[in-house]
């Protein structure tokens, strides 16, 4: 048997309200910057490592080989500075750096190189 119509129309309307956007009140946070040899990606996050706002050098307009300069990472980290102050973040992006740690992994002797070439 099928339900109702006016029960079904109801519980959908309630559930298809927008949801607002969740402004968090962070006091300290942490910038990680992924640079690779093809595009920046700056992160923001809290404490705890939870995402508040992030931005790319690609999402930021530059195609490329543009993408991996020093001015589109600036751009890329401005503008996650300015999403992250929407959240009222790192008070209010007067941003107070306390250390910088190069966490990039360094290999220890790497891999086994390939075999000798025999002509």
């Amino acid at each position: 048997m099928a339900k109702p119509a006016a029960a079904a129309t109801g519980a959908a309307a309630t559930s298809a309200r927008p949801r607002r956007k969740e402004r968090k009140n962070i006091i300290a946070g942490v910038a990680h910057v992924n640079a690779s040899f093809n595009n920046t990606i700056v992160t923001i996050t809290d404490a705890q490592g939870n995402t508040i706002a992030w931005s790319s050098s690609g999402q930021q307009g530059f195609k490329g080989s543009r993408k991996s300069t020093p001015f589109a990472a600036q751009m890329a980290a401005e503008n996650a500075g300015r999403k992250a102050m929407d959240h009222r973040a790192l008070q209010t992006i007067g941003i107070d750096v306390k250390s910088i740690r190069d966490v990039t992994p360094i290999p220890h002797n790497g891999c086994r190189p390939p075999k000798r070439r025999r002509v």
